[in-house]
């Protein structure tokens, strides 16, 4: 058809003559092509136009007229863009176009964007390229554009959710990562309205999060509200944990209570999904709405979902920032400031004094043998006892100052006002004293606790907060030395002590690096042959400075100061080390034995730490004994077992020190694989004169008898004591009067000489 239709024309331009037939047919035939154009035109999606030389449309397809919102293609002809789209969008296409009529060169794949009549913007990838005459004379041009819009809007998508994820990651504000990503689906979908309710921490009510296209008066009608199962479309999806889509907020029950004000702003459909937390907890909720109704299809349906996860993200990492930063200031069991707010929270209070009678205190509070609660109970009655304790602190407190935690089972209070006076504060404690010591339910148990209190008082006592707190501890252990269950002022002779204590610590600690512990050695001996059968090795500061010190001066600061482990490993390694040298120089049939802290004694790997010493200085077990009190046999009777007997599995001596105190009972006794007792010295202090310390005495000799144990009497002091343990058939016995504590040249020199008289 057209090669008959070119043969036509061409007689025509000839000149020749067409007959009447011919014509017809003619016209029939280009008809026919232009009717076959056109129909292929409008087949294609993509925009196809033809334009003259002054961009007028000449030819169009369906697809550019149905998009501009015109009833046919034809109607775009002679038209410019100037009369479809904005001025802007109009000269733009107008200069571009104009460029390719001038040069002759095509344009190819622009990206440019329009306006839709219905206010959608949408975008193309644009070509426009030059139409030329048989004389290669431009005469307009053709363009087709390619809607990208879908391709345009998923690059979006995925850059903004990588900035989303990069401002989480980054711990940006988690509103401007909620309004970044409210924004970002905005931008996705047309006619949408975004908006994030967070849940608040009662798990009721819903915040606002972000919501930067609606209207603030909405959003602040809808900020707070209760969850439920009719409201509204977050709100029950809030309460139903599962997405909630209204089509029609204003038929819809769910809005009944809503519509009037969704109605005032234009609202017309919400649809709302729970934004979940990794754990199943509902977060908050993701919703968006239009100006029309409808429900969401695949696409809206798909970002709703990965928004609601991203959300999930952002809130869940912010929280668990807020999380961190609460934990590094708060104590995470009772929720109280913890130490870190100690200084900053008395400066604070120290800032706050405006007038020169007005005063700060800061009182510290323990609680008395907390230790046997966890011990007995466990440490969840523990926790529940600790709880309890800091409620009725802040409760007592709560207008006066503040409660803090330190750790462990001690308390600071920082107080203001008037019960901060020097007048009012002692009663205030009496009264928290009592307080605190009301009965407790555990584990269906009523406990009373104790406590111990110290006060340091601005600007009577000191002026800072440092100092305030030295203060303040030291006080508290002077209500402590005191008996326990009481308060106590600071006082500045106290502070004297302190100040003394601090250097001796240093002292300690300077002596434990160089070597300045030694023990002596006190000889026991055999009452009925008057020979050596041991020596207790005794601990002694050969300070360079002062001279010899006893253990009484040191020993309660290093327990105190947790020092006494590193002291028992040094005692020791010079007892097994010494008893290996007496050993090597024929000095035999004796033990050395020294005294257990209770904090060895605890410590689970101390039945290595023995068999260790012993290892290295290459001395059997049979010749040390370890002696343990009976007070800290009894805090817990079955690690007590269960360490003596792996003592004992290894050939290791054990002796129970000051007993007849009263602390055992004979059950528990049997159970502990002992092989000495060593008779108290307050029942040896008046056995010649006391008949009922006489009468205990004997009767540990008996038991000791009994059981097949070795018994020996210490704190011998005068000759009249010998007699009298000598009547009641103890056999050994240890004491001033028998031999003082001495040297290991001393010692050595005692037991040479014993055996040359033997």
């Amino acid at each position: 058809m057209g090669s008959e239709l070119g043969v036509l024309m061409e007689d025509l331009q000839k000149g020749g003559h067409v007959t009447g037939e011919s014509s017809l047919r003619l016209q029939e035939q280009f008809l026919q092509e232009r009717v076959w154009l056109r129909t292929m035109f409008d087949q294609v999606a993509d925009y196809l136009f033809i334009k003259d030389t002054r961009c007028r449309f000449v030819l169009a397809n369906r697809a550019v007229a149905a998009d501009l919102g015109l009833e046919s293609a034809d109607s775009l002809v002679g038209k410019t863009d100037l009369e479809l789209h904005p001025f802007s969008v109009a000269m733009g296409f107008f200069r571009e176009e104009r460029k390719v009529l001038r040069t002759g060169i095509p344009m190819i794949d622009k990206e440019e964007g329009i306006i839709q009549p219905n206010g959608a913007r949408r975008w193309f990838a644009s070509s426009k390229y030059p139409l030329r005459d048989d004389q290669g004379n431009i005469v307009g041009l053709f363009g087709v554009c390619r809607d990208i819009t879908e391709r345009r809007k998923a690059d979006g998508l995925r850059d903004a959710q990588a900035h989303v994820l990069e401002m989480i990651a980054s711990s940006a504000p988690l509103g401007d990562v909620l309004e970044c990503m409210v924004r970002l689906i905005e931008g996705q979908l047309d006619g949408a309205v975004c908006s994030v309710l967070l849940l608040d921490e009662d798990g009721r009510h819903l915040r606002h999060g972000a919501a930067p296209s609606l209207p603030k008066a909405y959003c602040d009608a809808i900020d707070g509200v209760e969850i439920g199962p009719s409201v509204g479309s977050c709100g029950t999806a809030a309460f139903m944990r599962r997405p909630v889509t209204v089509a029609e907020i204003q038929t819809d029950p769910l809005w009944a209570n809503y519509h009037p004000l969704a109605t005032q702003f234009g609202l017309r459909c919400c649809w709302s999904t729970p934004i979940m937390s990794l754990d199943d907890r509902v977060l908050g909720t993701f919703a968006i709405y239009k100006s029309t109704p409808g429900l969401p299809g695949p696409v809206e349906d798909r970002l709703i979902a990965d928004t609601a996860r991203i959300a999930a993200i952002a809130i869940e990492r912010k929280r668990a920032e807020e999380q961190i930063r609460f934990l590094a200031h708060h104590d995470p069991l009772t929720s109280l400031p913890n130490r870190s707010q100690l200084e900053n929270s008395i400066d604070a209070a120290l800032e706050r004094v405006s007038r020169p009678e007005e005063r700060v205190a800061v009182v510290f509070v323990d609680l008395d043998n907390f230790k046997t609660v966890n011990d007995s109970l466990g440490h969840t009655a523990g926790d529940r006892l600790l709880l309890a304790m800091a409620s009725r602190l802040s409760e007592e407190v709560r207008g006066r100052g503040k409660v803090l935690r330190l750790g462990g089972d001690e308390f600071v209070l920082i107080l203001e006002g008037a019960v901060a006076s020097a007048g009012e504060m002692p009663a205030f404690l009496r009264e928290l004293k009592e307080k605190l010591s009301l009965p407790v339910q555990l584990a269906g148990q009523s406990f009373h606790v104790t406590c111990s209190m110290g006060a340091a008082c601005y600007p009577d006592d000191a002026t800072d907060a440092a100092a305030l707190v030295q203060c303040a501890d030291t006080a508290m252990y002077t209500a402590k030395r005191a008996g326990r269950n009481t308060f106590h002022l600071y006082s500045p002779e106290e502070g004297q002590t302190s100040s003394c204590k601090l250097q001796m610590l240093e002292g300690i600690r300077r002596a434990l690096r160089n070597g300045e512990f030694a023990l002596h050695y006190q000889p026991q001996i055999d009452l009925a042959e008057n020979r050596i059968t041991g020596f207790e090795g005794l601990v002694r500061w050969e300070n360079p400075f002062e001279g010899l010190i006893m253990p009484r001066y040191f020993v309660p600061l290093m327990e105190e100061a947790g020092l006494i482990c590193e002291l028992g490993h040094v005692v020791l390694q010079q007892a097994v080390e010494q008893a290996r040298l007496w050993q090597e120089k024929g000095l035999s049939g004796f033990k050395v034995s020294i005294n257990i802290a209770p904090q060895q004694f605890s410590d689970p790997d101390w039945t290595r730490t023995v068999m260790d010493a012993l290892r290295q200085a290459g001395l059997g077990p049979g010749l040390l004994e370890l002696e343990i009190t009976e007070g800290v046999l009894m805090q817990n009777v079955e690690r007590a077992v269960a360490v003596m007997a792996e003592l004992h599995a290894l050939g290791v001596g054990l002796a129970i020190d000051d007993f007849g105190k009263g602390h055992s009972s004979l059950a528990s006794l049997r159970r502990f694989p002992v092989s000495r007792l060593k008779i108290d010295e307050g029942l040896v202090r008046h056995i010649d004169r006391d008949e009922s310390d006489r009468g205990i005495a004997e009767a540990v000799v008996t038991l000791g008898q009994k059981l097949k144990l070795r018994v020996i009497a210490e704190g011998v002091e005068r000759e009249e004591q010998v007699h009298a343990l000598r009547a009641i058939g103890c056999p050994e016995a240890q004491g001033y009067f028998l031999g003082l504590p001495m040297t290991a040249d001393q010692a050595t020199d005692l037991l040479e000489a014993q055996g040359r008289a033997l």
